[in-house]
């Protein structure tokens, strides 16, 4: 944004505020002469139009309050697209970005008339309503610190809460991207020093966090997208193996409804249920998923994956036994 642009901001807010304006006043709160004042004065009455006077009672004033700066031409549906986009990341109570999305919201919101943008506000908060059900506590420094890393590709220094092992331990990673997830689940993917390969770790189990001032190369080799298309949900490791789950006639038309994978493939059975099948590497999450389904899902493949699931229903079973 120039400098003279900002400043034509500047000066419609404080002209806005209901507080006289003078040329003095605005000289000083926009830190420049009185004569470049008169001359961005001048400017805004010449140029662009505005119904500008001045009363002695009331200083430098707009006529008609209903004017707006023409410097930001936003449609009401591109600002209410905007809203929108603000109500979805306060569902999404982690977001990093809420406060200054609804900041610059605001701002473009005094380019509309204040009943245009009250109409719109109404709306947004009557008419559609955002849930995201379990929600995070993501800490925006954190967020923020891994983002600078990533774009300036320096390694950070972190403690990480591993939930599956219910214990904290330390970690340096190479921030490579960052990845949100069905909305609510932010990971940092990189290479881990611990383990020396690619790991993915959820933003909000980060306990602590120190940008180092060592720098990384990325591994030339890594190709993010062709990452992402190898996991299932958000599960790392492992050789990419073909998947084979059968689902019944019932169950069937939830999962023809989504893609659930880039490699997938639907075959149809005659009798309405169906078989998917899918290149992935990492088993445990698609075990947690095919159990969701319960007796409407069968894994036929592979043998690793069936086990694992059998385990799981046997102990399963054994904790519902033990309570009769």
């Amino acid at each position: 944004m120039s400098r003279h642009l900002e400043r034509l901001l500047q000066i419609d807010a404080l002209l806005r505020s209901g507080i006289r304006q003078t040329h003095r006043s605005l000289a000083v709160a926009t830190e420049v002469s009185d004569r470049t004042i008169r001359n961005d004065l001048a400017f805004l009455r010449d140029r662009l139009l505005a119904p500008l006077e001045y009363q002695k009672e009331r200083g430098w004033h707009y006529s008609d309050q209903n004017w707006r700066l023409p410097s930001i031409s936003l449609s009401q549906g591109e600002l209410f697209a905007l809203t929108l986009g603000a109500r979805m990341l306060e569902a999404y109570a982690g977001s990093a970005y809420v406060e200054e999305l609804r900041s610059a919201i605001a701002r473009l919101s005094e380019r509309l008339p204040e009943a245009t943008w009250i109409d719109l506000q109404q709306v947004a908060d009557e008419r559609i309503l955002f849930r995201a059900g379990a929600s995070i506590n993501l800490d925006p420094e954190i967020w923020h610190d891994l983002e600078r890393a990533c774009k300036k590709s320096k390694s950070v220094w972190m403690e990480y809460f591993t939930a599956s092992r219910n214990a904290p331990s330390e970690r340096k990673l190479d921030p490579y991207l960052l990845h949100i997830y069905r909305g609510t689940n932010p990971y940092v993917i990189g290479y881990c020093h611990k383990r020396h390969e690619m790991r993915w770790f959820r933003i909000d189990r980060i306990r602590s966090l120190k940008v180092l001032d060592e720098k990384f190369i990325q591994d030339p080799n890594f190709d993010a997208r062709g990452h992402l298309s190898m996991i299932f949900q958000h599960e790392v490791g492992g050789v990419p193996q073909l998947v084979e789950i059968w689902f019944d006639r019932v169950t069937a038309p939830f999962i023809r409804e989504r893609r659930w994978h880039p490699s997938q493939e639907l075959s149809e059975h005659g009798d309405g249920s169906l078989t998917l099948q899918m290149y992935v590497s990492g088993l445990n999450d698609i075990k947690r998923w095919v159990l969701g389904y319960g007796k409407g899902a069968v894994v036929k493949n592979p043998p690793e994956l069936v086990e694992m699931v059998q385990r799981e229903i046997e102990a399963m079973n054994c904790n519902y036994l033990a309570n009769d």
